[in-house]
C-alpha cells in the first residue's frame, strides 16, 4: 500500500468516524420525521433500483443507521463507534483507516449486486426464474452499516486485545474476549440466516478478513509498537529511497513533496535541477 499511500494519501478524510456518526445522526432524524419510511425506502441499498437510474443509493445507504432500542442506546452507540474509530485512525494512520472503512462499504455494495444476480438466476428452491418476479429488492435489514460497524469493532479488538471495557457498565472485560463473543455470534448468524443474510454478512466482513490476513504478523505488537514500526518504515523509505528529482537549492525530492514540479535550467552550466519554487529565482551556475 505504500506507493498508493504516497500518491493518494493526501485525499484521505480525517476524522472519518465522526463523519460517519454525523451521517447516522442525519439518518435517525429522517427516520423520526418519516414515520411511514417512504423517504428511507429511497435511500436503501437496492441494486435493481441503482441499475435503473437511482444511483444516489450507492451513497445514501450509509445514512441508514444500525437499529437501536431508544435514543439513549443510539447516542451510546454513536459515541462508542466514534471513539474506537478515532483510536484506530490515530494508530493506523488516516489513509489506512480510510482504506479499511471504504473497502468494507465497497464489499457491501458488491455483495448486494452479487445477491441480485443470484436471485436472478435461481429462486429459493434453486429453479431458474423468468419474468419480472426475479427482481429482488435488497432490504436494508441485511445490507446496512450494521456489519460494517461490526468490522470496525473486530479490527479494534484485534489491534487492542488487552484493553479493558466495562460490560453493561459494571463487568470489566478485555476487548479480545468481546471480539471472540461477537465473532461466534456472527458465525451463528451466518449459518442460521437465509441466503440474503449470508451474502450480507460475508460481504460486509470481508474487509476484516483482508485486514487480519495482511496484518497477522503485527498481531503480537501493541498499538504503540505498531505505530512506531510504521513511522520507522516511512523514515527509512524517506532517507534511503532512490529519487529521480532533487532541487539543487532546497534539496527537496518528489518523495518529500509529491506535488512539486522539477525542471532543469537551460541557462546553468551543467545538469542542475530545481523545484518550481527555485526554478526562476536561483542564481545561474557558470563555469567561468
Amino acid at each position: 500500500m505504500s506507493p498508493f499511500e504516497r500518491k493518494f494519501g493526501k485525499y484521505a478524510i480525517r476524522n472519518l468516524s465522526f463523519v460517519l456518526v454525523i451521517c447516522y445522526a442525519v439518518g435517525y432524524l429522517l427516520q423520526m420525521m418519516d414515520r411511514s419510511n417512504t423517504l428511507i425506502f429511497y435511500l436503501t441499498l437496492d441494486p435493481y433500483a441503482i441499475l435503473h437510474g437511482q444511483v444516489w443509493r450507492l451513497v445514501t445507504w450509509i445514512l441508514i443507521p444500525p437499529p437501536s432500542g431508544n435514543i439513549f442506546f443510539m447516542l451510546l452507540m454513536m459515541y462508542f463507534y466514534c471513539s474506537i474509530g478515532t483510536t484506530l485512525e490515530r494508530t493506523w494512520g488516516t489513509y489506512r483507516y480510510n482504506v479499511y472503512l471504504f473497502q468494507g462499504m465497497l464489499f457491501t455494495i458488491a455483495g448486494s449486486f452479487l445477491l441480485m444476480a443470484f436471485q436472478y438466476i435461481f429462486n429459493r428452491e434453486g429453479i431458474a426464474m423468468s419474468g419480472p418476479e426475479y427482481y429482488f429488492l435488497i432490504s436494508s435489514l441485511f445490507f446496512s452499516t450494521y456489519y460494517v460497524n461490526m468490522s470496525i469493532f473486530l479490527a479494534f479488538a484485534a489491534t487492542f486485545p488487552d484493553v479493558q471495557v466495562l460490560l453493561m457498565f459494571i463487568i470489566p472485560i478485555k476487548v479480545k474476549w468481546l471480539g471472540v463473543i461477537y465473532a461466534v455470534m456472527l458465525l451463528f448468524d451466518f449459518f442460521q440466516s437465509s441466503v440474503d443474510g449470508k451474502f450480507a454478512i460475508a460481504a460486509s466482513l470481508l474487509n476484516f478478513v483482508v485486514f487480519f490476513v495482511t496484518s497477522r504478523n503485527m498481531m503480537h505488537l501493541n498499538p504503540k509498537q505498531i505505530h512506531r514500526r510504521q513511522e520507522f518504515k516511512r523514515d527509512v523509505r524517506r532517507n534511503t529511497g532512490i529519487t529521480k528529482h532533487k532541487c539543487a537549492i532546497c534539496g527537496r525530492t518528489e518523495v518529500d513533496s509529491p506535488q512539486l514540479q522539477f525542471r532543469f535550467c537551460s541557462k546553468c552550466d551543467g545538469n542542475y535541477e530545481y523545484c518550481e519554487e527555485h526554478l526562476y529565482t536561483h542564481t545561474h551556475v557558470r563555469k567561468s
